[in-house]
């Protein structure tokens, strides 16, 4: 029994649980001895000396917990609780093994109601501490407490519990005793309720707040402004502050006056959400309820507008505190003068210094650092540094920071002897530079591209008595890495380990963000392994690296991959993370995906769901998905949540690129009726909208009501009409508002430049477009797209030559021209017949590695087809496949013609046959060629061809064969028809089974069963691919080309136009089931040489194939 006694002591003492003892062998078997035993030992503790009684009997030996609980649970209303403690006490030390938990907890019970709380929390901490489950220790007080109504009334136990678990961070434990305790009678107090929520806010655990607070209002528990405040406070820190107004609202219609701290939190929540608006007029309710603002509310506001780039705000809020009888403090002039020097208002700054001055308060250290921070910014040097001699005038010494801002603005204007000068100022005021001050000059150095001089400093700082740390080498790292060196930045991180310094997650970062930018993603997977294998974890920039790397190739499993494997790891994406990859997810598509990310993010609550939805939301209408955009707002709205101005606006320019302005302006309305005043950016997207729909004149009315509401244009604003009126011939509005921008300082950019220098070259004045092309050089923002569309006005100008000077201006200016360069003037070669200056281009292009495009080969085979060489266009044609170039209709087209225009019908045959031995025209391709010869006249002619593609074993397909025989049903060939089937049959082409009519059936029910209106037309292949225009075209050439003909005009070449031959196209075009949608009537301009029109009205008038060409600009 010892030996057993031995075993079980040291299993107790391992494990640390508290547990149930076994029974001693004096009173394992017999509880009347128990019962004996605990008599006699509570009349024993009676008396004073009662320890020395205990250890003069034999009760030592014989002592067990159950005799102890005996004891215990015998005398805790007869005795004094404090004695109980001792024996308890005593009998732990002796015993050897744990007490039982029903020992722990009626002694606790018997302390709590003698109010001896402190012992009481004790005897709880031990349990804590040895992880008892929650749930036997509630049982066992729950039992007790049932077993005596003494221990009914003393629910404070529970309490004291909750607090012991929430002091020592054991939430989920401390939130379990208060669910558990749910339906048993007892009630925890207000107080301790409140502590708990307090304390799950500030650890972040919302998740448990929130069944606390749903548990109170379960039982019953009145709430008082604590807990209001938290519940407002919850709301607030995952971002739904609407929420947050509403339990404000609710305080007040249930009795309890909201203070200026709910206010407050309410105030700055909206403001985080940029409902500016909103925490305005908050601010002026509370005001009326005779609530003052207090210096924290004013800041709030103070610190908004400043971050917002609207300090002039900020310093409305200054006049409104001296109005209200409170005096700014340094942090509020910091905030204001700091917004003031990050805007450029260096005089508004050096205003709210001296209004500082005049109302007494003397500028402090804080205050001098935001202006000569912001000084230093703005490269104004000599005003910085004569500040820096005002304050040490007034008394106020410049500290290291000081002159680090000096030698940071020094740096950056590269005027290394003023940063020598700044250090020897240092020197003399016994302010020795830190490592944070070199850190300022390698900063700069490598930020302007000097990092030879930046490892310099980096090598000779030991020498300086100056450590390097890892920001030092993050820095060049990160240097090598925007330069493209990457080898260079990882030789950086070997010299670390070398030298003893272990480089953090930033240096390891750095060189993988650097990778993955320039899209070198096995080189980044090298990165990461070399990183965790020295035990560096990655974290969510490492991840976010690899995702919008990985999306950047177009990989987006590899990409998900990496974001579940961060979560994986329990590393919280950030905003950027998630955006990046619901981004890239609706980019490609990918919508399933999309959704799945954003219920898992919705779930896990990993950010606020304003961001979960708005995100979605954005990236869905950002990618034309406006139809899974609304339905994401709609159930957004559903839950009660307000969008902000983001997802309004995003929705509305999703609208406007999409040419839909009815609903653009009716969520522009909707946002205004709640209350979200809409910004330069929402007008920004409903102008460009209004002018891509060509409606100028409500895009003008915008545009000029703009300074009603308040809204000061930028230059998106500006370079959005400019371009606009530029493509509406309006070059001198476009040149007004430009020289407006340049009057209000509103910087142009090469966008604005571009659009002016392409209306000029439109507009054919070549003179003013020189003028502005120089302009743009000058001010070295000069475009491969400013060149090309110089180059594009040259051409139509007819001045070539100047156009190929540009070409070598490009080159030296290191702009390479690219394949619409070439293109442009291989075009007008092409167009003046000029073949042999074309190839030249041609090759110098490919000489280069710039591919050619469509166009490019759409260009020479015009020419050549123009000059009547039809065998340079069928070696333009196989070079153009040979080189992986997707021919398009055009190109097909201008190859049907070559076949055919040179009379020779067999050799035609033979031609395009031979194309397709060498495997040049494939599949469907082929079938649009063989559907277009339903026009023929001559059926004759017909069966003939299709006798020579059986005797060379081309079997079109059975879908071919039915659009060949509905195609001549349409247009009238029923008589012949039969032969033509026949024919059909015994080339093996068609089952004998099928008949005549399920032949036509087939190919009018796949035209009725397909998703697209026109499947099973001629130009089948081209469906998947192309627009409706695109297809329309395509049919038009089918039908015409050859309906249009007649026997002696294919034999001359000749092209003409058919009344029939149209008559015929316009009867296709009507037929019941040709339903065209969304067709840009701009689109099918090059379909045939004479007026048809569509059902919808639309009038097509003088359309020539001339006319397909893609602009080169």
């Amino acid at each position: 029994m010892y030996t057993l006694m031995s075993c079980h002591r040291q299993i107790i003492k391992k494990t640390g649980l508290l547990c149930l003892s076994f029974q001693s062998h004096h009173y394992s078997h017999s509880s009347p001895q128990i019962e004996a035993a605990a008599a006699e030992i509570c009349n024993i503790l009676k008396h004073n000396n009662w320890q020395f009684l205990f250890e003069s009997s034999h009760f030592p030996r014989d002592l067990n917990p159950d005799l102890v609980h005996s004891v215990l649970q015998r005398s805790h209303f007869s005795l004094n609780p404090r004695r109980l403690l001792d024996f308890f006490n005593w009998s732990s030390h002796h015993l050897g093994t744990a007490q039982s938990l029903h020992s722990y907890s009626i002694l606790a019970l018997i302390l709590c109601s003698s109010n001896l709380y402190a012992p009481a929390i004790t005897l709880l901490t031990k349990l804590a501490e040895a992880q008892v489950p929650v749930s036997d220790i509630l049982d066992s007080i729950l039992k007790l407490c049932n077993e005596s109504e003494r221990f009914r009334s003393r629910g404070i136990v529970f309490e004291l519990l909750i607090d012991v678990y929430r002091k020592k961070g054991m939430w989920n434990e401390s939130v379990a005793v208060f669910l558990g305790i749910k339906g048993s009678g007892f009630r925890i107090s207000l107080l301790c309720c409140n502590s708990l929520l307090k304390d799950l806010l500030r650890c972040g655990r919302t998740e448990l707040f929130w069944k606390v607070y749903g548990g109170m209002l379960e039982m019953g528990i009145s709430l008082d402004i604590y807990t209001y405040v938290s519940v407002i406070t919850a709301h607030c820190k995952v971002g739904n502050a609407r929420e947050a107004k509403r339990v404000l609202k609710e305080m007040e219609e249930n009795g309890c006056d909201p203070n200026v701290i709910a206010y407050n939190i309410v105030i700055k929540g909206l403001c985080r959400s940029g409902a500016i608006d909103d925490a305005l007029q908050l601010k002026m309710a509370m005001i009326e309820k005779g609530l003052a603002p207090d210096q924290y509310t004013f800041s709030i506001f103070i610190d908004w507008f400043c971050q917002h780039k609207r300090a002039s705000e900020a310093k409305l809020i200054l006049h409104e505190m001296y109005e209200t009888g409170l005096n700014p403090d340094h942090i509020a002039y910091s905030a204001v003068i700091n917004g003031f020097m990050k805007e450029g208002a260096v005089d508004e700054a050096f205003q709210i210094k001296d209004v500082m001055v005049s109302r007494g308060i003397k500028l402090n250290l804080l205050n001098y650092n935001a202006i000569i921070h912001g000084l230093c910014n703005k490269g104004n040097m000599e005003r910085a540094e004569s500040l820096v001699f005002e304050m040490i005038k007034l008394g106020t010494n410049p500290e290291i920071q000081t002159y680090n801002y000096l030698i940071y603005g020094h740096s950056r204007e590269r005027d290394m002897e003023k940063v020598s000068e700044i250090l020897a100022w240092m020197n003399e005021r016994n302010l020795a530079p830190s490592i944070y001050t070199f850190n300022a000059i390698i900063d700069e150095l490598c930020h302007t591209g000097n990092l030879e001089q930046a490892h310099l400093l980096l090598r000779n700082l030991t020498e300086r008595g100056v450590t390097p740390n890892i920001v030092s080498y993050t820095t060049i790292i990160k240097g090598y890495m925007k330069e493209g060196k990457y080898e260079d930045g990882m030789r950086i991180l070997d010299d670390m380990w070398e030298k003893g310094i272990v480089p953090d997650v930033f240096c390891y970062n750095s060189i993988i963000i650097g990778l993955s930018k320039s899209k070198r993603m096995s080189e980044a997977q090298t990165c990461l392994i070399a990183m965790r294998k020295k035990g560096v974890i990655p974290n969510a920039y490492t991840f976010g690296a690899f995702i919008s790397g990985y999306m950047e190739i177009g990989e987006m499993e590899i990409a998900k991959k990496y974001f579940v494997e961060m979560l994986d790891q329990g590393i919280i994406p950030d905003l950027h993370n998630y955006t990046a990859l619901i981004d890239g997810l609706c980019r490609n598509g990918d919508i399933v995906h999309a959704f799945s990310i954003f219920n898992i993010m919705l779930e896990r609550r990993l950010l606020p769901d304003t961001h979960i939805y708005s995100v979605l939301i954005m990236g869905l209408s950002k990618n034309g998905k406006l139809v899974e955009a609304m339905r994401i707002f709609s159930s957004f709205c559903d839950t009660g949540s307000v969008p902000d101005i983001y997802v309004y606006t995003s929705l509305i320019s999703g609208f406007c690129k999409q040419g839909d302005m009815s609903k653009a302006f009716s969520l522009f309305n909707e946002m205004s009726q709640k209350g979200i005043t809409p910004n330069i950016v929402t007008y920004n997207a409903l102008m460009a909208g209004l002018l891509r729909s060509g409606d100028i004149e409500r895009a003008k009315e915008l545009f000029a009501g703009l300074s009603d509401k308040g809204l000061i244009p930028n230059k998106v604003t500006y370079a959005t009409m400019i371009d606009g009126y530029c493509k509406s011939a309006d070059l001198d509005e476009a040149f007004r508002l430009f020289k407006e921008m340049q009057l209000k300082a509103v910087p142009a950019d090469g966008f604005v430049y571009n659009a002016l220098l392409n209306g000029c070259c439109k507009n054919g004045d070549t003179q003013k477009a020189l003028s502005l092309f120089n302009e743009i050089k000058e001010r070295g923002i000069a475009s491969v797209l400013t060149f090309n569309t110089m180059i594009d006005g040259y051409c139509k100008s007819g001045v070539l030559a100047k156009a190929l000077e540009l070409i070598g201006d490009m080159i030296d200016k290191k702009i390479m021209p690219n394949n619409v360069t070439f293109t442009i003037i291989i075009s007008h070669y092409s167009k003046m017949g000029e073949m042999e200056k074309a190839e030249k281009l041609l090759s110098e292009m490919q000489k280069r590695n710039i591919v050619p495009t469509n166009l490019t080969y759409t260009s020479l085979l015009h020419g050549y087809s123009k000059v009547g060489d039809i065998s340079k266009m069928l070696a333009v044609f196989e070079d153009l496949v040979a080189k992986g170039v997707e021919p398009d209709e055009v190109v097909y087209k201008l190859m049907f013609d070559a076949f055919y225009e040179g009379g020779n019908l067999d050799k035609a045959l033979k031609d395009w046959n031979e194309l397709l031995g060498n495997g040049v025209l494939k599949g469907k391709v082929s079938e649009i060629l063989i559907g277009a010869w339903s026009g023929y006249e001559d059926m004759s002619t017909v069966l003939a061809l299709l006798a020579k593609m059986s005797e060379q074993g081309y079997k079109p397909s059975v879908t071919t064969c039915s659009i060949f025989a509905y195609g001549l049903q349409r247009v009238g060939y029923k008589e012949e028809l039969r032969n033509i089937i026949d024919a059909m049959v015994s080339y093996g082409w068609v089952p004998p089974s099928m008949s005549l009519v399920d032949l036509v059936n087939q190919c009018q029910r796949e035209d009725i069963q397909s998703d697209h209106p026109l499947q099973g037309a001629p130009g089948v292949a081209l469906l998947h691919k192309a627009s409706d225009a695109a297809v329309l075209s395509i049919l038009a050439l089918s039908i015409h080309h050859f309906s249009s003909r007649g026997p002696d005009e294919r034999n001359c070449g000749q092209r003409n136009s058919s009344v029939t031959g149209n008559r015929e196209l316009e009867h296709v075009l009507n037929d019941k089931h040709m339903h065209f949608t969304n067709v840009d009537v701009q689109d099918v301009k090059a379909t045939v040489n004479s007026p048809f029109e569509f059902r919808s009205g639309q009038s097509v008038s003088c359309v020539n194939w001339d006319l397909i060409r893609v602009d080169q600009g």
